[in-house]
């Protein structure tokens, strides 16, 4: 019989809360690290410059091709054995999060910035603007608001995917699970209570992204 007492008593609800948050920040901070890789990585794609097309290429090749869990182990204990860096497993986590997740969030960015009219460039330019401020002032922001959707769904595949960063020892809802288990040995419940509070975040995370689709009329301009 499956007992949900134990998860109450003492500090073990807090600690799952506690795992939560920094499920959240870590999410968070890496799914800003991709967007701003991503955009990068996408204009490289988009560039008339062969060799960054070449860069880009090699760059989606390597972390579109292997998994996030080799990627988090590679530069947790690649880092100091090669370059003799020390740093936090959280940071590493982080910048890995981005890292793996920038290469998708690229192709969500390039596959938005060319569904855009190529007129809006051209009318841009005539206008006196720069390549750059065309993007940034014409082309992104209606390439953002057709992007929502899809980023969306990467923000939600990141936040899942947040959990292997317990296996570089940093202390997130899986990782405080896993600290739960070993003191009161309640594996299913806790583990239960963890999908349920990931299932209640993404889910959260899905009905704020389609409210934004529609404070930005996505769906109007879709249709």
């Amino acid at each position: 019989m499956l007992d949900f007492n134990a998860l109450f008593n003492g500090t073990t609800w807090f600690m799952l809360l506690g795992g939560l948050k920094y499920t959240i920040l870590y999410t968070l901070a890496g799914f800003v690290i991709s967007l701003l890789i991503g955009f990068v990585i996408a204009q490289c794609q988009l560039s008339k410059n062969l060799i960054l097309n070449k860069l880009a290429w090699l760059y989606l090749l390597w972390f579109r091709s292997t998994p996030l869990l080799i990627q988090l182990v590679l530069m947790f204990y690649g880092l100091p054995i090669l370059f003799n860096i020390e740093t936090d497993a959280w940071v590493v986590g982080v910048i890995s999060m981005g890292l793996y997740s920038g290469s998708y969030v690229s192709q969500i960015m390039r596959g938005a910035i060319i569904s855009i009219d190529r007129g809006q460039m051209e009318a841009g330019r005539s206008l006196g603007y720069s390549n750059l401020q065309v993007m940034l002032k014409i082309i992104l922001p209606q390439a953002v608001r057709r992007a929502i959707a899809p980023l969306t769904n990467e923000f939600i595949s990141l936040t899942k995917n947040s959990s292997l960063l317990s296996v570089i020892t940093v202390v997130e809802l899986f990782r405080e699970a896993d600290v739960v288990i070993s003191t009161n040995y309640k594996t299913l419940e806790v583990y239960l209570i963890a999908a349920v509070m990931y299932f209640v975040l993404n889910n959260l995370i899905g009905w704020l992204g389609i409210r934004l689709e529609k404070l930005t009329k996505t769906g109007e301009e879709l249709a």
